[in-house]
């Protein structure tokens, strides 16, 4: 299984890029994800246009065919075990291509929502965009050993 972040802006900290570096390194032995990042616009000045300009980067960032979940508040909120059976559920239909979609500082353009086949909450408080990802990918790996029946802390 492929899998994708596609994420709005870069991880800036020092400590932001350690922890998602981490995850990605013991999600390797699982599957191939990687982390696509798309520029963050200045949200301040206009931010209709800002949230167009980072979608339209977004849409084209997200390969053909894959399966889109966007990150966003309004989503489903799932247990560990739930989302794992998701993860496994795209497997056994044949979906080798999942893509979950972050977006910036005012969140994710209509045009990338309206092109996300599913959308998810990471819960119902407001995560800066960085410890968004952190979490995202943390949940991943999460979700391969649980798939896999290896420990994990509850």
């Amino acid at each position: 299984m492929r899998v994708t972040v596609v994420a709005v802006g870069r991880l800036k900290e020092a400590h932001w890029r350690d922890a998602a570096a981490e995850y990605l390194k013991r999600l390797r032995p699982y599957a191939s994800v990687g982390v696509v990042e798309v520029a963050d616009r200045d949200v301040t000045r206009d931010e209709v246009r800002a949230l167009a300009e980072e979608g339209a980067d977004v849409l084209r960032a997200v390969p053909a065919g894959a399966h889109v979940v966007a990150l966003e508040i309004g989503g489903r909120r799932l247990s560990s075990e739930a989302f794992a059976d998701g993860l496994q559920a795209h497997m056994v239909e044949g979906r080798s291509h999942v893509v979950f979609v972050l977006g910036g500082a005012a969140g994710l353009a209509p045009e990338v929502l309206a092109r996300a086949d599913e959308r998810l909450s990471l819960g119902p408080m407001t995560l800066p965009h960085q410890l968004a990802r952190v979490v995202l990918l943390e949940q991943v790996y999460r979700a391969f050993r649980i798939m896999r029946g290896e420990p994990y802390h509850r």
